[in-house]
């Protein structure tokens, strides 16, 4: 059985060099590039990676069905570029595409946040849907939040990716502007609509999730920020689906 790992990607020169490598194993690496200006593409080839680049940019879930649409394994791993298989996981993917008993498997993530490897806040153990039969799966078409649609079983593998998804607080702030605008632009269409007292609600009942009920407070100052900015990131989102509904 031959694996194809998919990744998209854009201006990811620091952190793709860990990821590729991590996933040398594979028989093929398609990287799907969205226009960098770095040395993200000359990194991808170095690893032996096939690159392709797209000239606009649909959304997570069109753009991974895209990169999905240029694999030929009958397997194939979607992973992103801030994260890395270890070992064990590596081994237990080997061991599932050779002899699989399922038709999709779930994956574990540990993130790192400012330092700390984060074992709360409904951040442990994240499980996603990453390792598939090519003729099995398929993303949503979601701009954000994307998932992958299996016709099958579904199982679980031993391991997990490390995932290490910013860089700074200032790229956390940035991703959660550009996606609550997208999240919001989303529900917008779905016909979603809220009330001027909405963001306040949603801000405040995430918070609450995130730091009691999911126990963020375990994860010491690292889970506080983290209530934070996800009940900021809520704010946001509401805020903005109130303002397109008020742009009618």
């Amino acid at each position: 059985m031959k694996l194809s790992v998919i990744l998209i990607v854009k201006n990811e020169a620091e952190r793709l060099d860990a990821c590729l490598a991590s996933v040398s194993f594979a028989d093929e690496i398609i990287v799907l590039d969205s226009g960098s200006t770095d040395e993200t593409c000359a990194i991808a080839r170095r690893h032996g990676a096939r690159v392709e680049t797209s000239a606009d940019w649909p959304g997570f879930g069109p753009q991974k069905n895209r990169a999905l649409d240029l694999a030929t394994g009958d397997w194939v791993l979607s992973i992103d570029a801030d994260e890395q298989v270890t070992p064990e996981l590596a081994q237990a993917i080997q061991a599932a595409v050779q002899a699989p008993d399922a038709d999709a498997y779930r994956i574990a993530r540990l993130s790192r946040f400012c330092g700390r490897w984060i074992r709360h806040s409904g951040w442990w153990p994240d499980y996603v849907v990453r390792l598939f039969r090519r003729d099995a799966g398929r993303f949503t078409d979601a701009a954000v939040h994307e998932r992958v649609q299996v016709r099958g079983r579904t199982g679980t593998l031993r391991g997990h990716f490390l995932h290490d998804p910013y860089a700074s607080l200032e790229v956390f702030i940035d991703k959660i502007n550009r996606y609550s605008t997208e999240a919001a632009r989303s529900a917008f269409e779905r016909g979603r609509r809220t009330s001027v007292l909405g963001p306040f609600g949603h801000a405040a009942w995430t918070f609450i999730r995130h730091y009691i009920l999911r126990r963020g407070f375990l994860d010491g100052w690292q889970g506080l920020v983290l209530a934070g900015m996800a009940a900021t990131g809520s704010f946001y989102r509401y805020v903005k689906l109130y303002r397109l509904g008020r742009d009618l």
